[in-house]
């Protein structure tokens, strides 16, 4: 089979915001046929789920899942809408239990004193020298390159900082008796 695009997304599919997913939705147009590999790949919950599939279909979009082996058109039958409810279903109840595994895994690793969680971008050095910086009004687009993290992490580590909205800085010494 010929694929004339192929979109690929880092984030997960629980989220909405997804940079090549919403590619896929400017270039997608009547008539096309959107392969997907599977369900979870494209919502990871039901109701995301069938709303997509009714939104591509609405537009005259052929939606395949690979996987499971499912296409749907618009013109479909109740079974198939029913198929896609269940295997939707299926998928969002996998989701959760993985999640579960993982809390209930991190959980243990935490009692046995395993789990440290994830290294930090900085160093506590660095985050000094990254709030002096912050203060002197140093723009966070350039601290972000200079310590090679993102601006969120810059953020992040100051969420909970105070920094004055103005310094004044005074070559007079000022007595006062």
């Amino acid at each position: 089979m010929h694929l004339d695009k192929i979109f690929t997304d880092k984030a997960s599919g629980k989220d909405l915001n997804r940079p090549a997913f919403e590619e896929l939705l400017d270039y997608i147009r009547e008539g096309d046929t959107l392969l997907v590999h599977s369900m979870d790949r494209l919502a990871r919950n039901l109701e995301h789920l069938r709303q997509i599939v009714r939104e591509l279909t609405a537009k005259g979009v052929k939606v395949q899942f690979v996987k499971e082996r499912l296409t749907f058109t618009g013109e479909d039958s109740p079974m198939a809408t029913l198929l896609l409810s269940v295997m939707g279903a299926v998928a969002e109840f996998e989701r959760s239990l993985i999640g579960e595994r993982q809390r209930e895994g991190v959980a243990i690793a935490k009692e046995k004193g395993l789990y440290k969680g994830r290294k930090k971008a900085l160093n506590e050095t660095q985050i000094r020298e990254l709030q002096e910086r912050v203060a002197q009004g140093e723009k966070k687009a350039i601290l972000a390159r200079a310590f090679n993290i993102r601006r969120e992490t810059i953020y992040q580590y100051l969420k909970g900082l105070e920094f004055p909205q103005f310094v004044i800085y005074s070559t007079v010494n000022l007595i006062y008796c």
